[in-house]
């Protein structure tokens, strides 16, 4: 489905991109040619869903295989003084405990060449999920800037009852003012401003032609110079016999040697001698470095792509199963919403029971007592390493 101009739900949005994949996969997808063999791409709704047609999607179908693929945009899309909205489902079908694969969609600028995409070809945002197991579990939202890839300082992560099997829905926003959210299921993960959750450059900069002087005294506190040791200080031993300790009746000199009453640690001994400490008169408190204007700052240039014309999955998936739907790139978060509602939140509903329905299904009568062990155990290893984290 492709909509330059879509006026039915929202008159004035815009999208530069739509695919909810209702007839297949189509001419529009290009599949790369980057690696030696290339994990296949399929037509599918997967093993389990509650609504056939709606689940239906693009699945990275292979183990161990680099999978890429690409479509441009019906109509060039902006960041420069207009919003962007990005935003899929994945439903990771294979996902267990030791399931590890990246889900994170790229927009790219420019011309493309879409035998070639891979994982060199420069993009401008990428975007969606990384899981690796129950450590590694985030939403990956990365902007070129200057031909450097900026990864978000600080991790969205997800909880631990989001890392599932089940079909999800990322929403990326970015507005004209330099600000933006990020939403998992249509909930707030993270949000603010570019400039300070990102290495753009920064307003200020410590000044590089100013260093600390070399007097400059920052140690707080002192041993007293006027301090001095007590006499007899060292005179005390560590160690006395016990006082109380008695000789044995049955102890033989003869035989046993000169009786010794064992050591014990002494009430008396201080340790070693140190002057106390005492403020010191010369302290400066700490240096700060002075800071001046930054000539790199330009905040109205971060994430500024005037020209996306492509977008892509470029994945190496460890477990194959991962499918991808209900993409859109538009410029109004409402139609996004709106979207969400007529794909994700109907095919999101019932999968567990649609899920544990085809388990059953699909079980060998001689090897259900084995399956059901088996469940058991991954169950088991599941809050294990839940626990663990």
């Amino acid at each position: 489905m492709r909509r330059v101009l879509a006026l039915a739900a929202c008159a004035s949005a815009t999208v530069y991109f739509e695919e909810t994949f209702d007839s297949g996969i189509g001419e529009r997808w290009q599949t790369s040619e980057w690696k030696d063999p290339m994990g296949a791409w399929v037509w599918t709704s997967g093993e389990w869903y509650t609504n056939e047609a709606k689940a239906k999607g693009m699945q990275a179908s292979e183990d161990m295989r680099f999978h890429a693929i690409s479509a441009k945009l019906d109509a060039p899309a902006s960041t420069v003084d207009k919003e962007l909205v990005v935003q899929f489902t994945v439903k990771h079908e294979k996902k267990d405990y030791a399931f590890c694969g990246g889900g994170y969609i790229k927009l790219l600028p420019g011309e493309v060449d879409p035998k070639a995409f891979g994982g060199d070809t420069p993009y401008a945002i990428m975007f969606g999920p990384d899981l690796c197991g129950y450590d590694i579990s985030r939403i990956h939202v990365i902007f070129e800037n200057k031909g450097e890839n900026l990864l978000k300082s600080d991790e969205i992560k997800l909880d631990y009852s989001d890392k599932d099997e089940f079909t999800h829905l990322y929403t990326l926003h970015l507005k004209p003012d330099g600000s933006y959210e990020v939403f998992f299921d249509q909930k707030s993960k993270a949000s603010g401003k570019l400039e300070d959750d990102w290495a753009f450059p920064s307003k200020e900069i410590k000044d590089p032609a100013i260093s600390k002087p070399s007097d400059w005294v920052d140690t707080k506190r002192i041993p007293d110079p006027a301090a001095v040791k007590p006499e007899g200080y060292d005179d005390i031993p560590a160690e006395i016999p016990d006082p109380e300790a008695e000789q044995p009746e049955d102890w033989d000199a003869e035989e046993d040697g000169e009786w010794e009453p064992p050591m014990i640690d002494n009430p008396d001994y201080k340790g070693e001698w140190k002057a106390p400490m005492i403020d010191n008169p010369d302290y400066k408190g700490e240096w700060v470095h002075p800071m001046i204007p930054n000539a790199d700052y330009a905040p109205d240039t971060y994430a500024k792509y005037p020209d996306l014309t492509t977008l892509g999955f470029e994945l190496w998936t460890v477990n194959a199963g991962s499918i991808f739907d209900n993409i859109l790139v538009t410029d109004d978060k409402a139609y996004a919403d709106k979207m969400a509602a007529d794909t994700w939140a109907i095919i999101k509903e019932g999968e567990k029971e649609a899920k544990d329905a085809w388990k059953k299904a699909n079980k060998d009568d001689d090897d259900d007592d084995d399956a059901d062990v088996d469940d058991d155990e991954e169950e088991e290893e599941e809050e294990e390493l839940k626990d663990e984290l």
